[in-house]
């Protein structure tokens, strides 16, 4: 019979409480700061003058 193996159980637990609360940081973030530095300013494409069009 195997034995548990409670060392790997608990950091699957920690993973997971770590992620959550990051997850709601984030939301928080998001919902004080629609414009967050999180999320990525939207970029106008670059337009190459040198390509013919």
């Amino acid at each position: 019979m195997m034995k548990p193996n409670y060392g790997f159980a608990k950091r699957q637990r920690d993973l997971a409480k770590k992620q959550k609360k990051e997850e709601k940081r984030l939301r928080k973030a998001a919902e004080r700061d629609p414009q967050s530095p999180e999320a990525p300013p939207e970029v106008p494409a670059v337009v190459d003058e040198k390509a013919p069009v």
